[in-house]
């Protein structure tokens, strides 16, 4: 039996809010004046074990807006329901405070002073009616406020969880934001404040496919040069599964900003098979995507401080092949 949405949203939250990596530690160095090559090296493997969680926090936060929305429309739905409670919650009250100021006892009193015995029955009959009245008042309130108190409780609930996920979600953007800070004091150590190497080596793209693909491939060549930032999916900055997103989204194709659930939304093709505007999955966990641009050259956002550029298609563990739309 599958398990509920909200099970696998909290599951993903869980392992999130769970990994360790490299987040409260230093880097270790070989020796007292490490290489270029050798810094180069640890800033790759740390940002390697950093992005898969960059990845998951995509995941999550787009879960948690997708909550967000069923919270507010559960919050407008039930919101007719506590306008009629409130309505019958002021008739009762009303009726309490004439009962309060002593209207019933002055209709039994004047009872009492009935000229006939017929007379009496009348009116003792109509007190009857009136009394029933006001139990249907009261019940139709308690039966009201319970079936709000029932419509209200997965809300409740939906909203207490929201709020633990967005304090998770924020601690953990911090710790992701203290390690990238750290990674960029190591590449500034060993680039200064210039760049890493030329982003635009070849045509881009080497061919032109035309069609939806045509125009995702024309717009992600177009952001080359533009910085990367996590969790952003543009104009002026992105992170590798928002670039993606936003160049699909250009030809129409709605994309998930995590690489791992693009990668289930795609078509699989082979390698022989692939074009321009098809996207490349990197490492085991499909923590990584870039996107085909023809010539066996690849346009990626790779890590913090390096700026969206291209790459060859080999240039790390490929573990598949996609194709939107």
């Amino acid at each position: 039996m599958p398990r509920p949405r909200w099970s696998r949203f909290t599951t993903a939250l869980a392992a999130l809010v769970g990994v360790a990596v490299v987040l409260t530690g230093g880097v270790t160095a070989a020796h007292a004046d490490p290489s270029v090559a050798e810094i180069e090296r640890q800033i790759d493997e740390d940002w390697n074990k950093l992005e898969p969680v960059i990845e998951k926090h995509n995941a999550t936060r787009q879960e948690l807006a997708a909550k967000r929305k069923q919270a507010d429309a559960l919050a407008k739905r039930i919101k007719p329901l506590q306008v009629q409670v409130d309505q019958a919650m002021d008739k009762v009250g009303a009726l309490a405070a004439r009962a309060y100021k002593g209207e019933n006892l002055s209709t039994v009193n004047a009872m009492l002073g009935s000229r006939s015995p017929s007379e009496l029955m009348g009116q003792l009959e109509l007190l009857d009616r009136f009394a029933q009245t006001q139990q249907k008042d009261v019940q139709q309130v308690a039966q009201l406020r319970d079936e709000l108190v029932r419509q209200k409780e997965p809300l409740d609930t939906l909203v207490a969880q929201l709020t633990r996920t967005e304090a998770q979600l924020a601690a953990k953007k911090k710790q992701i934001n203290a390690e990238i800070d750290r990674l960029q004091k190591l590449r500034i150590k060993v680039y200064g404040n210039g760049g890493a190497g030329p982003l635009r080596p070849a045509p881009c793209p080497a061919t032109y496919p035309g069609g939806a693909a045509g125009v995702a491939v024309k717009f992600a060549c177009a952001q080359i040069g533009k910085p990367y930032v996590w969790g952003a999916d543009g104009p002026d900055s992105y992170d590798c599964s928002g670039l993606v997103l936003a160049a699909w989204a250009k030809a129409g194709v709605s994309l998930p900003h995590n690489a791992a659930q693009q990668r289930r939304v795609t078509k699989t093709v082979s390698r022989g098979d692939l074009r321009p505007g098809d996207l490349v999955f990197y490492y085991s966990d499909l923590h990584h995507v870039g996107m085909y641009v023809g010539g066996g050259w690849v346009v990626h956002a790779s890590q913090a401080g390096v700026p969206v550029k291209m790459k060859k298609v080999d240039d790390g563990p490929i573990h598949s092949f996609g194709r939107p739309g």
